[in-house]
């Protein structure tokens, strides 16, 4: 027996694209694979489209005229509304290069797609992202490590007497992360959202760099932990 989903619970995706043909092709696509669907054919079309609904996912062509998929990505990820800085982006591009893959990943976005691409990896990318984050309505509760509190919601960490954002790389992780205290983030998870390339120097810069600002010591890591041959692991301190 086929499963129904009722159209309340269908994910709303956004697809921006500017080619017509792709974006009406992928929102049919979508459409008839459990998804409401939404479409624009460029940033300024997205942006209008998000100050009124809001979204489960956004499917982003990169290399658009005017305001490209990258600086979209950028803006929206420190966009002071959280339910726009927090919505998954999957980024379409048909340049497949190391150096374009990382940059875009450094913008927030949750994975990238090069074009041309099958539509059943489209579908399972989406599905995988959705998984991963939570849905809308859903947050996470601040950690305590030490004398810092992460904040999903803010993104930030703060003292008594301090706060430091997180960079959008940084907060990627620490999402991922939080989402599953105690539990093991694989680096496929962390690094290129599981598409297998584990040796990405990106996974262990940002890593590094949460260290530096959550552990009191380096050396011996207290709240972020490798688990070897595995991933990492975030250990916040109990409650109560």
């Amino acid at each position: 027996m086929a499963h129904i989903v009722t159209p309340a619970l269908k994910p709303h995706i956004l697809v921006v694209d500017d080619d017509d043909r792709l974006r009406e092709l992928l929102g049919l696509f979508l459409s008839e694979n459990g998804f409401l669907v939404s479409t624009a054919d460029g940033a300024a079309g997205a942006r209008s489209k998000l100050a009124t609904l809001v979204y489960d996912l956004m499917v982003l062509d990169i290399m658009m005229p005017g305001e490209t998929g990258l600086e979209l990505a950028f803006s929206l990820r420190n966009n002071p509304q959280n339910r726009i800085r927090a919505m998954p982006i999957l980024l379409l591009t048909a340049r497949g290069e190391a150096s374009d893959r990382i940059g875009g990943l450094e913008t927030g976005a949750d994975d990238y797609l090069v074009k041309p691409f099958e539509p059943r990896e489209l579908l399972l990318r989406i599905n995988a992202i959705l998984r991963r984050v939570p849905k809308q309505g859903e947050t996470m509760a601040p950690l305590r490590m030490g004398k810092w509190i992460y904040d999903p919601a803010r993104d930030e960490l703060r003292s008594e007497d301090e706060t430091v954002r997180l960079t959008d790389g940084e907060a990627a992780m620490m999402r991922l992360l939080a989402a599953q205290p105690g539990g093991v983030v694989t680096r496929e998870a962390l690094g290129d959202r599981g598409r297998g390339t584990v040796n990405d120097r990106t996974i262990d810069v940002q890593v590094t760099r949460l260290r530096r600002k959550i552990e009191g010591d380096m050396r011996n890591p207290r709240y972020l932990i490798t688990v070897r041959g595995e991933g990492y692991m975030l250990m916040p301190d109990a409650e109560g």
